[in-house]
C-alpha cells in the first residue's frame, strides 16, 4: 500500500471512531439511611431532632434549634392550659406572654446532648440526629442558674457603700441580665414539674424593688449658662422618671451645662458654634461624670435665632443618642 493509501486508511479509522456512540454513565441514587426516613420520636424522657446543614456543625446546630422549638411548643401548651377563657376569648395579656416566652426560649443553651447519627447525603448536604436527655438538660440548667444566682448575690453585696447612681447602674444591668434566667426557669419548670423556683424569683424581685426605690429617690437639678439649654436635659431625665428637685439629699445630683460659644457668618447664615460641657456632681460636690459635645446652631435671621436652633439641635441629639450617653451616666 502506497503512502497515500495509508493516510486514507488512518483517516477512515478516525472518522469511524468519532461516530461510535459513547457508553452512558449511570449514577446510582444514594439510599437514604433508615434513621433519616424514620427518625426517632421524642418521649417523656428524651428529645430527638433530625436536621440538615451545609456541614456537620451546621446540621447539629440546626438540630439543637429544633429541640428548642419542641420545648417552645411544650411551654406554650403548658401556659395555654392555665389561660383564663371568658366569653370565648383568651386573656390577651396571657396570650402575649405565651408568644414572648416561645420566642425567648430560643436563647436557652443546650450543653448536654448526644449526636446519634451524622452522614453526608450529597453535595453540601449533611444530616444528623441528636438526642437530649430531659433530666440531664434540667440538671445542666439548674447548675447554670445556681451559679448565676450566686454571682448576682455577690454583685449585689458589692454595691453596698457605693453612691446611688452606681448602685442604680448595678441593679439596672442586673435586671437586664435576668431575662435569660427567667426563660431558663420556665424551661426547667416544664422539664421537672417538682422544680421550685422560689429562691430565684425572690432574689429577682428583691433586685427589682431596690432598683425601683433608687429611681424614686434619686433627684437631679439642671442648670445652664445658656437660656433654655437645660430644658432638653430636664425633659429626658423626667422621661426616665427621675425626680427634678433642688435638695441636699445624699441621693441628689446637680447637672451643670456650661457652653463656650463662637459666632460666625457664612453664606448669609449666622452660626453659633458651641462646645457644651455636661458635668454631673453628687451632693458633696464631687464630679461623678462629664461629657463634651460640639454642636452648631444656624439661622438666616441673626444670632438670637441661631441660639434657639442650637437648643433645638441639642434636644434632637439627646433624643437620638439618649440622655445616658449625653451625660456619660449609666442611668
Amino acid at each position: 500500500m502506497n503512502k497515500l493509501g495509508i493516510i486514507f486508511f488512518i483517516l477512515g479509522l478516525l472518522l469511524s471512531g468519532c461516530g461510535a456512540s459513547k457508553p452512558r454513565v449511570v449514577v446510582k441514587k444514594k439510599e437514604l439511611p433508615a434513621w433519616y426516613v424514620n427518625p426517632p420520636k421524642s418521649n417523656a424522657y428524651e428529645l430527638f431532632a433530625l436536621s440538615e446543614g451545609e456541614n456537620q456543625q451546621e446540621a447539629i446546630t440546626n438540630a439543637l434549634s429544633s429541640v428548642i422549638s419542641t420545648l417552645s411548643v411544650s411551654i406554650s401548651s403548658s401556659f395555654r392550659a392555665k389561660t383564663v377563657v371568658k366569653e370565648g376569648s383568651v386573656n390577651s395579656s396571657e396570650a402575649t406572654y405565651i408568644n414572648d416566652t416561645k420566642s425567648d426560649v430560643k436563647t436557652i443553651r443546650i450543653s448536654e446532648y448526644e449526636v446519634l447519627h451524622v452522614e453526608k447525603l450529597g453535595f453540601k448536604r449533611y444530616a444528623t440526629v441528636v438526642k437530649v436527655n430531659k433530666q440531664k438538660l434540667y440538671e445542666g440548667l439548674k447548675s447554670e442558674m445556681d451559679q448565676k444566682l450566686e454571682m448576682y448575690k455577690n454583685d449585689s453585696k458589692n454595691t453596698q457603700g457605693l453612691d446611688a447612681l452606681k448602685q442604680l447602674a448595678y441593679y439596672k444591668d442586673m435586671k437586664n441580665s435576668f431575662t435569660y434566667m427567667q426563660n431558663a426557669l420556665i424551661v426547667m419548670k416544664v422539664l421537672n414539674k417538682n422544680f421550685n423556683d422560689k429562691k430565684y424569683i425572690e432574689f429577682m424581685n428583691e433586685v427589682s424593688q431596690k432598683h425601683q426605690y433608687l429611681l424614686e429617690h434619686i433627684s437631679f437639678w439642671v442648670t445652664s449658662d445658656v437660656k433654655d439649654l437645660d430644658k432638653p436635659v430636664i425633659s429626658a431625665l423626667t422621661k426616665k422618671k427621675f425626680v427634678i428637685k433642688n435638695t441636699t439629699s445624699s441621693m441628689h445630683y446637680d447637672v451643670h451645662v456650661n457652653v463656650k460659644i463662637q459666632k460666625a457668618n457664612a453664606y448669609g447664615f449666622a452660626l453659633v458654634r458651641s462646645e457644651i460641657i455636661f458635668t454631673t456632681k453628687n451632693y458633696k460636690g464631687q464630679v461623678v461624670a462629664s461629657n463634651v459635645l460640639h454642636v452648631t446652631g444656624q439661622s438666616s435671621q441673626g444670632f438670637a435665632l441661631a441660639k434657639q436652633n442650637l437648643v433645638k439641635r441639642v434636644n434632637e441629639l439627646i433624643e437620638k443618642e439618649g440622655i445616658s450617653k449625653i451625660l456619660n451616666l449609666n442611668i
